[in-house]
């Protein structure tokens, strides 16, 4: 067993949805920013149902002025098993 980080989705959410907010942007801010033809896909990052690509976590952190680390929130308390 080894204890290794493991990306907490809704806490990354929650962190985008803040740092949009913090940024002064609207959610159709960051649609146009991105040309998504909806704003769908930044409701599920905000929500912790999906993750951005990383090409898009390059680009989150540009517009909010933030290393991708400051983005992605993790949980280093997860045991996981790996085999082989």
């Amino acid at each position: 067993m080894f204890t290794m980080p493991v990306i907490d989705m809704t806490g990354t959410g929650k962190r985008i949805a803040d740092l949009r907010q913090n940024a002064g942007l609207s959610v159709k801010d960051l649609q146009d920013i991105f040309g998504f033809a909806t704003p769908n896909a930044i409701y599920k990052w905000q929500h912790g149902t999906a993750m951005p690509t990383l090409d898009n976590l390059v680009i989150l952190a540009a517009v909010f002025g933030v290393a991708i680390d400051n983005i992605i929130v993790t949980d280093v308390n997860v045991n996981v098993q790996i085999s082989a």
